[in-house]
C-alpha cells in the first residue's frame, strides 16, 4: 500500500513558501504521493437560484492543480502527483493533454490524473462546456488524451473531437499517464472498469465500498482485464475517521485491496500549513509503525 496525503487547498492559503513547505516536507516524511483537489471558479452563494449546501464557493482557495504539480515538481524529487479530481468533460481535452504531458515531463514522470465529472453546473457554464453531455464525453476524452501521450502523429474523427494529423511535443515520460476515474455512480463504475487504471472512491462507509468493490471488480472482468492490476485510492479523514482508529482501518482496506491510502486533514478549522503538517505527521507516526 501507498501513502499519500491531501493538499490542503482551501486552507493553506496563498504563500508560495508555504506550499513549498509543505510539500516538502510530506516528501521527507516519507510519503508517496500529493492529492490536489480542483475548482476553477465558485459560485456566488447568493446568485440568482441559489446555492445552498454547497462545499465550496467563490471565497474558496483552490489552486489550479497543473500550475500547482509544475511549480511542486522543481521543489521536490521523489513524491508523486495526483489530481482528485479534474473536472475532466469541463475542460478543453488537448489542452489538458498538453498541460498534463508537461508535469509529467518537468517531474520526471510524477503524474497520476485522476478524472471525473464533477457536480457544478455553474463552473461548466463558465468555461463554456455542456454540463448535459459530460459522462458521454468523457469516455471519448479518455480515448483521445491517450492517443496524443503515446502517437507522435494522431488522425482522430470522433463525436466530439477531430484531430487533423496532430501531436504533442514534447511526449509525457509516462506513455500514457494513468488515468484513475472518481466517482460512484453505476455508469462511472463501468466506464472506469473499461477505461481507467484505478478508482479513488469518496465511498466512507467500509461495508458499503465492500459491495461497491464486489461490482466494479465484476464489470473488470466482464470487460476482460484483471482486477488485481487496478489501483485502489481512498482517503481517511481527520475530521470523520478518530484517529485511534486508523490502525484498524488501515488493516481493514488493506484487506479489501486498498493501493494506495491518503490522509485530509481539511475540514478540521486548521489555517495554514503548520497545523495541517502537524496533521499529516501523527498520521505518518501511524503507518510507519
Amino acid at each position: 500500500m501507498q501513502f499519500g496525503v491531501v493538499f490542503p487547498q482551501t486552507e493553506i492559503g496563498d504563500n508560495p513558501t508555504d506550499i513549498r513547505d509543505y510539500a516538502q516536507t510530506v516528501e521527507g516524511l516519507g510519503f508517496d504521493y500529493l492529492l490536489a483537489f480542483e475548482h476553477v471558479v465558485g459560485a456566488n452563494p447568493d446568485r440568482p437560484g441559489g446555492w445552498a449546501n454547497r462545499p465550496y464557493d467563490f471565497n474558496s482557495t483552490f489552486h489550479e492543480p497543473f500550475v500547482l504539480f509544475g511549480y511542486l515538481a522543481g521543489l521536490t524529487e521523489r513524491i508523486r502527483f495526483m489530481t482528485g479530481i479534474v473536472i475532466l468533460p469541463q475542460r478543453q481535452t488537448v489542452l489538458l493533454a498538453k498541460q498534463a504531458a508537461a508535469v509529467d515531463v518537468l517531474s520526471g514522470g510524477r503524474l497520476t490524473l485522476g478524472v471525473g465529472v464533477g457536480w457544478n453546473e455553474v463552473e461548466y457554464i463558465a468555461l463554456n462546456e455542456n454540463f448535459r453531455t459530460r459522462g458521454r464525453r468523457q469516455a471519448e476524452q479518455v480515448e483521445v488524451l491517450r492517443a496524443l501521450w503515446t502517437q507522435r502523429l494522431v488522425t482522430f474523427e470522433g463525436k466530439y473531437h477531430t484531430i487533423p494529423d496532430a501531436g504533442l511535443y514534447p511526449m509525457p515520460v509516462q506513455q500514457p499517464i494513468p488515468i484513475w476515474f472518481g466517482g460512484g455512480s453505476d455508469a462511472v463504475l463501468k466506464r472506469m472498469a473499461r477505461l481507467g487504471d484505478g478508482w479513488m472512491t469518496n465511498t466512507a462507509n467500509l461495508d458499503q465500498l465492500t459491495d461497491e468493490l464486489v461490482t466494479l471488480r465484476g464489470y473488470i472482468r466482464d470487460a476482460g482485464r484483471d482486477p488485481s492490476t487496478f489501483g485502489l485510492e481512498y482517503r481517511i479523514s481527520l475530521r470523520r475517521d478518530p484517529a485511534p482508529e486508523w490502525p484498524r482501518m488501515i488493516e481493514r482496506l488493506a484487506a479489501l485491496g486498498v493501493t494506495h491510502l491518503s490522509i485530509n486533514t481539511m475540514d478540521c478549522g486548521l489555517e495554514g500549513a503548520k497545523p495541517h503538517l502537524a496533521a499529516v505527521q501523527k498520521f505518518a507516526d501511524v503507518v510507519k509503525r
